[in-house]
């Protein structure tokens, strides 16, 4: 099969290319996928650089979301039959023609969602879902505020938030990007790149939940846009990771900061994940409320354009390969 790798073992877009590996077997519990499309995401980016090593049971190949079909089926697994469509949250491996998956770790692709569509979700869906509901432990009626809420993570915090009925408070860099933001349903949509930020989050009212990609750069901020009780999640540091933290400022507000990872999950706390999110969050795919945008799809051998595409930032919703 083909497969992308990372020649040297880290370093820039250039240093990614077209390879040939044997084809995966579905070993027990395990599924074959015939991938047609795989989501690119900043983890991705981080292994590329050498920051974020695959866990030891994982592909060393790049990619942790796909879409395809089921074209084997390994033993003990009822579920799945060759054929059917789903889309699957993986430990490594997406960025290739075929990956063994966990077979709990898949889900069935909604009708009427293409595979492009389908490849943007279990990352990011897995991420919002285990952070903001079940960390964060956002509640209807309550203020999500979400930092880089134009990244493929942020769209679907904003879609999942509204889906659930909660109010979302959107922050992004650009006027475009804020439009962008409010037309994915943001209830206020900021501006990063002007005014006072932290004084125009506390005249929208402040945030229960605050979902944090950014780091260090806002931590003041965060600390400021906590309602009593609230919740600060975060699950990137693209500012950098040591920040400054008033720990009497979160006691007097009964606050509760916490973040997480997902990568290296057990297989059967994903497993759970997967079972709670199609339960939860799927019916929301289905009746179109939770839809991420596709901003650009890349052909597999093209993966380097994909790469410098999210570097550069300026996409609005998720990156695709298609394979």
């Amino acid at each position: 099969m083909r497969v992308i790798e990372i020649e040297g073992g880290a370093g820039p877009a250039e240093a990614l290319k077209l390879a040939e590996r044997p084809d995966p077997v579905a070993g027990p519990g395990q599924i074959r996928v015939r991938i047609r499309a795989a989501g690119v995401n900043r983890p991705d980016l981080l292994q590329r650089n050498g920051g974020y090593p695959p866990p030891p049971d994982a592909s060393d190949i790049m990619g942790l979301e796909i879409s395809g079909e089921v074209d084997q089926v390994g033993e003990g697994v009822s579920r799945w039959s060759v054929g059917d469509r789903v889309c699957a949250l993986l430990g490594g491996g997406g960025y290739a023609e075929y990956a063994v998956v966990d077979a709990r770790h898949a889900l069935p692709i909604p009708d009427g969602l293409d595979f492009f569509q389908a490849a943007a979700l279990p990352e990011t869906v897995f991420t919002v879902f285990a952070n903001v509901f079940e960390a964060g432990g956002l509640k209807s009626g309550e203020t999500l505020l979400i930092h880089g809420a134009t990244s493929g993570i942020g769209v679907t915090a904003i879609q999942m938030a509204k889906a659930a009925g909660t109010r979302v408070i959107a922050t992004s860099r650009g006027a475009a990007k804020a439009e962008a933001a409010r037309a994915l349903g943001a209830d206020v949509s900021l501006d990063a790149t002007t005014g006072d930020l932290a004084e125009a989050i506390q005249a929208a009212g402040g945030a229960d939940v605050i979902l944090d990609m950014v780091g260090a750069a806002y931590a003041d901020l965060n600390q400021q846009a906590l309602k009593p009780g609230g919740r600060w999640v975060v699950i990137a540091t693209l500012t950098g990771p040591l920040a400054q933290v008033d720990l009497l400022k979160l006691m007097m507000k009964q606050a509760t900061l916490t973040g997480s990872t997902l990568r290296r999950r057990p297989a059967d706390e994903k497993a759970r994940l997967a079972a709670a999110i199609e339960a939860t969050v799927w019916p929301w795919v289905a009746s179109g409320a939770v839809r991420p945008p596709v901003e650009a799809t890349f052909p597999l051998a093209e993966t380097k354009l994909a790469h410098l595409r999210l570097e550069a930032g300026e996409h609005v919703g998720k990156i695709v390969l298609t394979v």
